[in-house]
């Protein structure tokens, strides 16, 4: 059955090593029949979370700020699977990508929950130039279980500190594997 599939690319680079496992998961998951919508975060203007519970998730932008979140709102209501993508900064997710995920909370408030469950799936995308992964998994992991979103697993690509490093690397194939088993 054809998904609908939004990633979240948190990358600044838009041909970078992150970029690059985006791309080969879109492949893998068009090759299989999915409908792919893919954000590239750094090119919108989305605010910070201001942590005013002011959000209703029955409007049509939920959160009381009104920046290019509201995009990213209304393909998340209708997805099947989300995909978080980022390169590691300081053990984490890139400012971009952690900046939108928070605001994704305006989803849960007020009269309605409309991100906690849902029969969501989500997967994890990074490179890096190191290996240091496992402080982001397991907050990725805990949201996962927060969310009670299906945790469709991780794509961890270290030792690329240079554009373009990634290539010929086996996570390339492992991003398109993920997209086609979507």
């Amino acid at each position: 059955m054809s998904k609908k599939i939004v990633i979240l690319n948190g990358s600044p680079r838009r041909n970078g090593n992150t970029s690059t496992l985006v791309k080969a998961f879109t492949e893998g998951a068009g090759s299989a029949g999915h409908t792919v919508t893919e954000f590239f975060l750094d090119r919108m203007e989305i605010h910070g979370c201001k942590g005013c519970f002011g959000g209703r998730s029955s409007r049509e932008c939920p959160c009381v700020q009104k920046d290019d979140m509201i995009q990213i709102y209304a393909a998340v209501r209708e997805c099947d699977v989300i995909v978080m993508a980022s390169p590691l900064y300081y053990w984490n997710m890139s400012g971009q990508l952690r900046t939108a995920v928070d605001r994704l909370f305006a989803l849960e408030e007020g009269d309605g929950n409309l991100l906690r469950g849902h029969d969501r799936s989500c997967a994890l995308l990074m490179a890096a130039e190191g290996n240091g992964f496992e402080d982001v998994v397991q907050y990725f992991d805990h949201l996962m279980e927060h969310l009670r979103w299906k945790n469709l697993g991780h794509v961890l690509a270290g030792g690329n500190g240079d554009v373009g490093d990634i290539q010929g690397k086996p996570e390339i194939e492992q991003a398109r594997a993920l997209g086609r088993a979507v």
